[in-house]
């Protein structure tokens, strides 16, 4: 091999590994080119189905003690989280509010993190789970003027809910949603909201 061809060479080199440092590179997070995340509902299912019912404290049950218990309805929200950045991003915290028809029913949180690869789509799955109690407490106290409003009463609205749910024949709302994103030392809270089935 001649000089020449020693000195191309070295020169090919050096431009492949300019070329493929450039190419990861990826662009520093700042206040002016983080760009929002989106996040979009994608299902809700019913994960264990037990029917409806509830019983009260005078009642005695064949085991255990006696007590207010009632059937309990566990529901997963899966979301689709999509990084819009040319930089990955943490998803650090996520929560919202289930509502059934326009009552809020549950508060739900998910305190995993992930990070979002740039440009991709993550998924998350967040449970709840709620029971015709807690969800009568509710009707019964801060909503009862909106249930007499709507010319029903709280046990019609749990039978309705709790029949219905498992054939999605009920409006799943989610209200109030915030997702919060961290990208180096940038923040950024996103708010969102959904219907299902919609």
């Amino acid at each position: 091999m001649n000089k020449k061809s020693i000195i191309l060479l070295i020169l090919f080199i050096f431009l492949g590994v300019l070329f493929t440092s450039c190419a990861s590179m990826q662009t520093k997070p700042t206040a002016a080119n983080f760009k929002a995340p989106t996040v979009a509902l994608d299902s809700v299912q019913v994960t264990q189905y037990n029917g409806y019912w509830y019983y009260g404290a005078n009642i005695k049950p064949t085991k255990g003690k006696e007590g207010n218990n009632s059937a309990v309805l566990p529901l997963a929200f899966t979301f689709n989280i999509t990084n819009p950045n040319s930089f990955p991003v943490k998803l650090d915290g996520f929560g919202f509010t289930v509502a059934f028809e326009d009552f809020d029913v549950n508060m739900v949180n998910a305190y995993e993190t992930q990070w979002i690869p740039p440009g991709k789509t993550n998924q998350i799955s967040v449970p709840s789970i709620l029971d015709v109690r807690q969800a009568l407490l509710g009707l019964l106290v801060p909503n009862a003027f909106k249930v007499k409003e709507k010319g029903t009463n709280a046990w019609a609205l749990l039978e309705k809910w709790w029949t219905g749910i498992p054939e999605y024949n009920i409006p799943i709302y989610v209200n109030g949603g915030s997702a919060t994103f961290m990208a180096g030392e940038e923040q950024k809270v996103v708010p969102f909201k959904a219907k299902f089935p919609q």
